[in-house]
């Protein structure tokens, strides 16, 4: 007896379908791990939540992630760290004026990463880093560090450029991370941060706090027809 080619074919076709589903399994749990992390926390987060979310067994997690912390930092890595590489290329074939380079740091970070369910981390580490020494360390090595290494060589190659003055870039770094942190809690704390009624814009906030590093809020000397505007409404 023979069958007919089309159910010859289906074990194989069903093999090559749990083999694709198998390639998958990281990249499904690595984003169901992020929403999970995001809405509860890390503590409150369990591995067998990530798994059902996922549709796999907790068994399965444990085939790709030895543990929770280990798949929080591949969390990280896919959402985060993994793009200084990106980043830092794109400072070395930049062509524009520092201050430019500046505005595009921030607004691309914004849409890369602020603007996306991975900025929750931030908001993560700044509530249960100390109660997570291990991954405390790590985000600090693989973000915060390569984070304010980038900012630093924006600021030095302004000085550089005599488009800067000189400053103080242990501190200065801060300046440009500290609003960004602002907004990202501001995102995910439902607004508490910023006043009733008013709905924050990233986009203006940003040009705002951009216009404030650069210029600062002193009128320059002899500037007469800057002294005699009012601040808009």
């Amino acid at each position: 007896m023979s069958f007919p080619k089309s159910f010859s074919a289906t074990p194989a076709v069903s093999a090559a379908k749990r083999e694709r589903r198998k390639e998958a399994r990281p990249g499904e749990l690595l984003d169901a791990a992020l929403d999970l992390f995001v809405e509860k926390g890390f503590a409150a987060t369990r591995v067998e939540e990530v798994a059902a979310r996922a549709g796999v067994s907790k068994g399965t997690l444990f085939l790709y992630f030895q543990s929770k912390e280990e798949l929080f930092k591949a969390v990280v890595r896919e959402n985060i760290s993994g793009r200084f590489k990106e980043w830092n290329e794109e400072f070395e074939a930049f062509q524009g004026n520092s201050a430019e380079m500046l505005a595009y740091c921030l607004s691309t970070w914004w849409e890369r990463v602020g603007a996306t369910k991975a900025s929750g981390i931030t908001k993560l580490m700044v509530s249960e880093a100390k109660n997570f020494p291990e991954i405390a360390v790590f985000y600090q090595k693989e973000v915060i560090a390569p984070g304010e290494s980038l900012i630093r060589r924006i600021l030095q190659r302004g000085i550089d450029r005599t488009e800067f003055r000189a400053m103080d870039l242990d501190y200065a770094v801060y300046s440009v991370v500290a609003p960004m942190i602002f907004l990202v809690l501001a995102k995910h704390s439902t607004g508490v941060c910023v006043q009733a009624n008013f709905e924050m814009d990233p986009k203006k906030y940003i040009a705002a706090q951009l216009a404030t590093m650069l210029y600062g809020m002193s009128v320059p000397a002899g500037d007469t027809a800057h002294k005699s505007r009012k601040a808009p409404a």
